[in-house]
């Protein structure tokens, strides 16, 4: 047994299973302690930002982190965006980056960098794995980061001679303690629940698992008893939908709409949440979402318990155990328009109203699927997911990483053209792997979220420099071609009448399958 042999061993008995993989030379002693472990999973992206996004994805629906493989520093670079994204989605992740083997680092070789500091800005959690010996309980640590509530990003950093170094003697794996969420105050409690009684306008501010079915359903049951406010932040890891679930807005996007959402509030109950705070700065316009002089009270922040503060919040305010799940007061209307030209809000309405139960819904769509969530509210029971950090491209390698933690399951993108060109190689895993994702190209040929934005900062001229950097045109993206080259099946269309025809073809196919719609 060598460092990798004990490395993979130890992955494998914390039940790390799935690598997604972009290795190079210094990584080639793990890639063949892989090939002697066929319990381990090992998924090729052929863009390291893919293979971190498919983490991201795979641990969000598995509830369990996966390993990455990434080639020194140049490769950790190329996939630090969509680390980042999850990192603010507190999604569980463990990569392992090689380094030049340490006897060689001090030559300044073409591909020597700083690992370690590329990593950190990134990672929760770095760990350099210097003694082949120790391996087995630097993994243990990492699992037990990754997984302490709600969930870290961690970095191992694998030296070459590490990796190919023959131990004295077989190392055991060392089995990381089990992460358990502690519970919130009493105090945290009572100061909730005495906000709630106050009379006062009052708002459950939703997050991480507080806005999955068991925890929406007892907020609900708060909402219908004590006639208070619940909402989701505007930017969630993963939230249960469909009409058998608590409905939930999100807090919206814009500064103007947000501030008026929350105008009413006097007090903010933070559950697993923070508090919100603007996208971006704009002149003449807050930072803080809240009002000035709302009172903002932490019920259990992301590290506790969720389910069991909002359990004890219900008793302590007295909230009936046969107390009827909240349900919509008036049903959405869902009728879909049958023809005409192909817009965003067509999509959305025509994608809730087929939309399969138990589907995951990855939504990287930034502004034409903007009515997604409305439609939707009352569509056949899903996950929805979506980007967290803001660094676009995270759309279709999550819905990758998505579909391999759940083989039996529906995967949607309902995805921006632009963004999805950042991490397009994500097609071709899905090829690969035969996945069951149904790509929707919202193609509106545009960075439109970007031409919103020249108003929102007060640069309303657009002159020919800015619509060349926010347009995309000459040539347009031919996405029919792109998913085909990468062994995806594609079509275009440009009504609803078309769309709808491929949509319900993309829903009955067992792999993956692209629509480009243009609107």
């Amino acid at each position: 047994m060598n460092g990798a042999d004990y490395l993979c061993d130890s992955l494998l008995a914390n039940q790390i299973e799935v690598c997604f993989a972009n290795p190079g030379t210094s990584e080639m002693h793990f890639v063949a302690a892989l090939d002697r472990k066929p319990q381990m999973r090992c998924v090729l992206g052929l863009f390291e930002g893919v293979i971190t996004g498919a983490a991201d994805g795979y641990a969000r629906m598995a509830e369990k982190p996966a390993v990455t493989l990434l080639h020194l520093g140049p490769g950790l670079a190329n996939s630090l965006a969509n680390m980042h994204n999850a990192k603010k989605a507190r999604t569980p992740m463990i990569n392992v980056v090689g380094d030049h083997a340490s006897h060689h680092s001090r030559y300044e070789a073409p591909l020597t960098s700083d690992v370690e500091g590329i990593a950190r800005p990134m990672s929760h959690w770095v760990k350099h794995m210097g003694k082949p010996a120790a391996i087995g309980q630097d993994v243990a640590q990492a699992v037990e980061q990754a997984n302490r509530a709600p969930g870290n990003v961690c970095t191992l950093i694998l030296p070459a001679d590490t990796a190919w170094t023959e131990l004295e003697r077989q190392g055991e794996p060392v089995l990381a303690k089990r992460a358990v969420r502690p519970l919130t105050s009493a105090d945290s409690i009572k100061a909730a629940a005495q906000a709630i009684r106050s009379g006062e306008p009052a708002l459950l501010f939703l997050g991480d698992l507080a806005l999955r079915e068991d925890a929406l359903d007892i907020a609900g049951r708060i909402r219908q008893h004590c006639h208070i406010d619940i909402l989701a932040e505007g930017f969630s890891r993963r939230i249960s939908r469909g009409a058998t679930r608590t409905p939930i807005e999100k807090l919206p996007y814009p500064v103007d709409l947000a501030c008026a959402r929350l105008a009413h509030v006097k007090h903010l109950i933070l559950v697993g949440a923070v508090a919100p705070v603007a996208f971006f700065a704009y002149p003449n316009k807050p930072s803080l979402l809240a009002p000035n002089d709302a009172d903002i009270i932490t019920l259990a922040s992301a590290e506790q318990d969720l389910l069991q503060a909002l359990h004890r919040l219900a008793d302590e305010l007295g909230v009936p155990a046969d107390t009827p799940a909240y349900r919509l007061p008036e049903p959405v209307d869902r009728s879909i328009p049958t023809n005409g030209h192909l817009t965003g809000k067509a999509i959305s309405q025509i994608l809730a109203r087929y939309l399969p139960e138990n589907t995951v819904l990855c939504d990287e769509s930034i502004t034409a699927g903007r009515d997604f969530m409305r439609f939707s509210v009352q569509s056949a029971p899903h996950d929805y997911l979506q980007l967290t950090g803001g660094a676009i491209g995270l759309g279709l390698p999550m819905a990758t990483g998505a579909a391999i933690a759940c083989p039996d399951r529906k995967v949607i993108s309902l995805q921006a053209d632009g963004s999805a060109m950042y991490t397009v190689q994500a097609l071709w895993t899905q090829a690969r792997e035969s996945l069951n994702c149904l790509t929707i190209i919202l193609a509106n040929r545009s960075y439109a979220t970007l031409h919103g934005e020249m108003k929102n900062v007060g640069a309303i001229t657009l002159g020919n420099n800015a619509k060349r950097m926010l347009d995309l045109d000459m040539p347009y993206l031919q996405w029919t071609l792109l998913a085909q080259g990468m062994g995806v099946p594609a079509t275009k269309v440009d009504s609803i009448d078309t769309f709808t025809k491929a949509l319900k073809y993309g829903l009955q196919s067992s792999g993956p399958y692209l629509i480009e719609a243009l609107i």
